[in-house]
């Protein structure tokens, strides 16, 4: 850094905005920056006028919009003779230095050490603020750690990366919590602020905190809060599935409710009545929606949290993990001018997410897309969504008589719950609207049962319903450590692949990596079945509106089934025979996973 301290000790005064320099040095940069289009009357002002909200001299500049920080980080990395770094390494940082660094000082003074393998260095934004840097060094004892340009957005993402890494295990803070912690919780929550950032003493604030963001850092989807007569444990559904992730002394459940109902906004004197609210978090740069379901039980309160990352990208049709020809079959149905697109399956089975994607594929301006949802999980631009708010009376069926007078094309109902509801669907649906929803049923064709059970007439479900669609989750091997093996015959009987195959197919089971969190699996991918209503199912819903024989008339007419999907994702590599048959029989149960029935 000895550059650094030759060029500028003489002129960091000028650089942080402070009487200007007639050092050489500056003069030259000067004119770099003029030729690169800065106003030398703008250069002028940010020089004589204290920055705002702290800062230095390019930070005013760039507040000012006099320039853009990549040209003005190029103009600075040729002038002072630095690398200018645009993105930073993310992989293979050691984060040791989180110990002894704190967060709020990196992200002050805008500096992060990269120390890999192959190289070591200090990532700066302002090459003139060089004593935090020389500080650093001080504290890492690497006094000749060379620095390197780079932009704010790229330190402040390997710091938040590197620290979230390195958060305690929740479990090192529990033993902190005692009667007098709950005095701490208090202190109202009004503004979203980032968890990485906080500073807060109170121990159940760390706790909550760090359950939050571990559940983020695992990919987790709920977090369960479960008191029992002798402990609460804390579980993350990971993929679909439930881990045990802490086993913590049940005086801790009192403050960490009160905690969570504090953040939800919720009432922590009423222990007696169930509640529901909702809970904003930042965690590093994603924001994060968490609804809040509390419950009392025999043991005390249970809290069951939904993590919603607001950040996610709605999924395209390709994504979903459908068949290329099933795709250019649900591309066909999706652009029908009216009917009902039904999609099925059990909760948390991914339903929301291929409605979504079907309606990315069909926004345009032209068409007026209209949802009623409980909750909004995704948030779509262009397409107009109504909150289900039953304490109004804003239900499915009194939004949609609303949705019907604001003249759509497409509908979204988020679940048809009742007869009331599925009637407005189908009164939408035969006057020319095309109508998306869900149901909770096992398969396709049972969809077309429960309806009818429901109290709707036969001949109304067949001049309606254009196509339905059965879906599940299956787990996907983790692609660094699966590895190949050979079943034995009841797994491929229980499936009904023939055990010839097993000698002609590679098949793939789960090992478990440091990168799956010893499970074997990283992600998950849907597995569908398309029931397409055509004349002759038609036929036989308004003679019977047994499930059995609807679905045996199905597959005769072609219909491929969520267990044949499966087999054709095991025999590809994707997943497990274990996996299919546990989403599409519930027979199999591992040991070292808890499956929530």
């Amino acid at each position: 850094m000895s550059k650094i301290h030759t060029a500028l000790k003489a002129s960091a005064g000028s650089a942080r905005g402070g009487v200007p320099s007639d050092s050489p040095a500056f003069s030259s940069l000067d004119e770099k920056l003029i030729a690169a289009g800065v106003a030398p009357d703008m250069l002028a002002e940010v020089r004589t006028t204290r920055p705002p909200n702290g800062g230095g001299f390019f930070d005013h500049l760039i507040r000012k919009k006099a320039i853009g920080e990549i040209p003005l980080l190029k103009i600075l990395s040729e002038h002072f003779s630095l690398p200018f770094w645009p993105k930073l390494p993310m992989e293979s940082i050691n984060i040791d230095f989180t110990r002894d660094v704190s967060i709020q000082y990196l992200k002050k003074h805008k500096i992060v050490p990269l120390i890999t393998a192959e190289e070591a260095v200090i990532a700066v934004n302002d090459p003139t603020n060089f004593q935090p840097v020389d500080d650093l060094r001080q504290i890492l004892k690497k006094p000749h750690l060379p620095a390197v340009l780079s932009p704010q957005d790229a330190i402040t993402a390997v710091i938040n990366m590197a620290y979230d890494m390195s958060r305690s295990s929740a479990k090192d803070y529990f033993e902190e919590i005692n009667q007098s912690a709950t005095d701490d919780l208090i202190s109202k929550i009004d503004e979203t602020a980032d968890l990485l950032d906080e500073t807060s003493d109170a121990p159940i604030i760390k706790l909550v905190n760090l359950i939050l963001s571990g559940a983020l850092k695992d990919r987790a989807s709920d977090i369960h809060v479960e008191p029992y007569s002798g402990n609460l444990k804390i579980r993350y559904r990971i993929d679909g599935v439930l881990y045990d992730t802490l086993s913590l002394p049940r005086r801790i459940q009192s403050p960490l409710v009160s905690r969570i109902k504090i953040m939800a906004k919720l009432n922590i004197a009423e222990k007696r009545l169930p509640q529901d609210g909702r809970i904003e978090i930042k965690i590093a740069d994603r924001l994060v929606d968490i609804r809040v379901s509390i419950i009392p039980t025999a043991f005390g309160e249970r809290v069951v949290l939904r993590l919603l990352d607001k950040t996610s990208h709605i999924l395209m049709l390709s994504d979903l993990g459908m068949h290329d020809e099933r795709i250019k079959l649900l591309n066909k149905l999706i652009k029908s001018p009216y009917g009902i697109i039904l999609v099925t399956g059990p909760t948390g089975s991914g339903k929301t997410t291929t409605l979504y994607a079907a309606l990315s594929t069909i926004n345009r301006p032209e068409i007026n897309i209209i949802t009623i949802e409980d909750p909004i999980e995704y948030q779509m631009d262009g397409v107009g969504q109504i909150q289900v708010n039953p304490k109004i009376e804003l239900t499915f069926a009194a939004g949609l008589r609303s949705i019907v007078r604001q003249d759509p094309d497409v509908i979204l109902i988020g679940e048809i719950r009742d007869r009331e509801t599925a009637e407005i669907a189908i009164q939408s649906s035969l006057t020319g609207h095309l109508v998306f929803s869900t149901l909770h049923t096992n398969d396709a064709a049972s969809a077309v049962t429960r309806l009818i059970d429901m109290g709707v007439e036969p001949f109304l479900v067949t001049s309606s319903i254009v196509a339905i669609i059965a879906q599940r989750l299956v787990r996907v091997l983790c692609p660094h450590c699966k590895e190949t093996y050979e079943p034995d015959e009841e797994s491929l009987a229980n499936l009904g692949i023939d055990s010839s195959l097993s000698r002609q197919q590679v098949f793939y089971r789960k090992k478990g990596c440091n990168l799956c969190m010893q499970t074997g699996f990283r992600g998950r991918t849907g597995i569908f079945e398309i029931l397409i209503v055509d004349d002759e199912i038609k036929k036989m819903v308004l003679k019977t509106s047994d499930a059995n024989q609807i679905n045996d008339l199905a597959i005769k007419r072609g219909m491929i089934t969520l267990q044949q999907d499966g087999i054709d994702k095991v025999l590809k590599g994707i997943t497990t025979t274990e996996e299919v048959l546990r989403v599409t029989r519930s027979l199999n149960r591992e040991d070292d996973i808890v499956i929530e029935v």
